[in-house]
């Protein structure tokens, strides 16, 4: 089910199949309102036109070369070439385990508290299909991860949207949550939030302010809560970590007073640590909502990526210089390519967090074939200027909300992103 504006960070249902001789629709109902992705239209438009593809957020160059030779050791001893452990294999839980208490003080069991799932995904879906009942309500935040409304409708929960608006100063122009909205959303139906920071695809990063305004709503109204932090290590925003290395901070929602009990953590590898191919997520929270997710998630894919969980475990546990360094590199690429867009011509909102860009196309309005409508204008930049986006009102039910603003990922190779940037002038 979704909320009464009804759209889907899809491009329409015209992919899907067709009537029954009975005429029944083959697509289950719940699913009717997704089509093919705008990922999918995108990417080959720019295999069509030779564009450079800074669509969908994928690395263009391997993570770290020990972690991927860890991948290939597991495979030549025989470790996860079979089905692993449901949870996941041990030593990924205690690494992950380790990864919570290390950073942000959080201490989880590695076999009870936590669960390894085939990517972030999976553990969205789980989550909501284990903890949501028809006619229940999700608050999720829009623009939103496309996913999010999927699992939504897959577990017959009812979808509504708190949007985040432009705000913020001239110089520090951020996507911001309205709390009151986000607290009148909050009806006797409600059963869940579903939040994302750093925020895909705003860049957004809820502030301690924030988090602890919805810790606070959430205990009062005694509120499940599943957070997606998969960007946690791809914050640029200047306040220093809790641990003392010196970081940025990332602040997990369940370090919240009451909060622990009644949050689904989710986290992944692919962003960190640029294996997005490998499908390594996982759950942490108390054993019986993991027990509950899990039940859940035995029924997707049982198990999956066995010989790349060891590898995994062995990339939590890297020294803090290459967490430093992948975050001071998309740092040096987000300035790169947000200055080549305002120099061609958009408003930008140089994100805090993640490794994705969002523009408002309205400063090129001159061209009015486009105006605000970022559809046109990610179908017509191909062949304007040789680069693909991603237009944000895929991500929103209040398609209008969304409609101006256009995402652009910058994680990839710095010359390629120069070559962008130079492509872009032609705007």
């Amino acid at each position: 089910m979704t909320s009464s504006s009804g759209s889907t960070g899809t491009t329409g249902a015209s992919g899907a199949p067709g009537s029954s001789a009975s005429g029944r629709p083959l697509l289950n109902r719940r699913l009717a309102e997704f089509g093919t992705t705008i990922f999918a239209e995108m990417s080959a438009l720019a295999v069509r036109t030779g564009a450079i593809n800074l669509g969908q957020g994928f690395p263009d160059t391997d993570g770290p070369e020990e972690v991927r030779e860890a991948a290939v050791r597991a495979l030549r001893d025989g470790r996860g070439n079979q089905y692993p452990p449901g949870p996941g294999v041990p030593e990924l839980r205690a690494a992950v385990a380790a990864h919570q208490s290390r950073r942000y003080g959080l201490a989880y069991d590695p076999d009870r508290e936590v669960l390894v799932t085939a990517g972030a995904t999976e553990a969205i879906a789980a989550s909501l299909l284990a903890l949501v009942e028809p006619g229940d309500e999700v608050i999720a935040l829009e623009p939103y991860y496309d996913s999010y409304a999927a699992s939504i409708a897959l577990a017959g929960g009812t979808r509504v949207p708190v949007t985040l608006r432009p705000g913020g100063g001239a110089a520090d122009r951020r996507f911001v949550l309205d709390l009151d909205e986000l607290r009148d959303a909050v009806t006797p139906r409600t059963r869940l939030l579903l939040l994302n920071t750093p925020h895909n695809p705003t860049g957004t990063v809820l502030t301690r302010e924030e988090l602890a305004a919805i810790a606070e709503l959430a205990v009062e109204r005694d509120l499940l809560v599943v957070t997606d932090e998969v960007y946690e290590h791809l914050v640029f925003a200047d306040t220093p970590a809790p641990d003392g290395s010196g970081s940025p901070a990332h602040i997990p929602l369940a370090s919240f007073p009451g909060m622990r009990e009644r949050t689904v953590t989710i986290g992944s590898a692919g962003k960190t640590f640029s294996f997005t191919g490998w499908k390594v997520g996982w759950v942490t929270s108390t054993p019986e909502l993991v027990t509950a997710v899990r039940s859940a998630k035995q029924y997707l894919t049982f198990v999956a990526s066995g010989p790349f969980q060891y590898a995994v475990a062995e990339a939590l546990a890297l020294p803090e210089s290459y967490f430093t360094g992948i975050r001071e590199d998309l740092r040096a690429k987000r300035d790169l390519l947000s200055a080549g867009l305002t120099a061609a011509g958009f408003e930008v909102y140089r994100p805090q967090g993640t490794y994705f860009v969002t523009t408002d196309i309205r400063p090129l309005g001159a061209d009015r074939s486009h105006g605000g409508d970022g559809f046109a204008f990610c179908r017509a930049l191909p062949e304007r200027a040789g680069v693909v986006a991603i237009p944000n009102a895929v991500f929103y039910d209040h398609r209008e909300a969304g409609a101006p603003f256009v995402r652009f990922a910058f994680c990839k190779r710095t010359e390629v992103l120069a070559d962008a940037v130079e492509r872009l002038k032609a705007l």
